[in-house]
């Protein structure tokens, strides 16, 4: 994932997206390159118009949770709720990793 946000920190700054800004924000962050993976990540991206990518792979943002009724519910209730704010967010985040499959073609 590091790779990928080297790329977007690069187009974000407006600079071209090479092999050699991608290891110099990676190495700045203190993370070990690996050569073939900037190689490939550079590579993939050539072709890609990442302002149009990242329009298609945006997502709405959760909603902030609501606040706690005055009265507490039952226990049952309150798991049953638990779980499924956390199946919505398991789903948020996997719709999320699958718009930055687009990034790659």
């Amino acid at each position: 994932m590091e790779y990928v946000y080297a790329a977007l920190i690069l187009h974000s700054a407006g600079k071209e997206i090479t092999e050699d800004g991608i290891k110099a924000i990676l190495e700045a962050a203190g993370v070990e390159v690996n050569e073939a993976r900037v190689k490939a990540l550079v590579s993939a991206l050539e072709d890609v118009n990442i302002e149009e990518a990242i329009e298609k792979a945006s997502f709405a943002v959760a909603p902030a949770p609501a606040a706690a009724p005055a009265a507490a519910p039952a226990e049952g209730a309150e798991e049953e709720k638990k779980e499924e704010e956390e199946e919505e967010e398991e789903k948020k985040e996997e719709e999320a990793i699958e718009g930055l499959g687009a990034l790659f073609g």
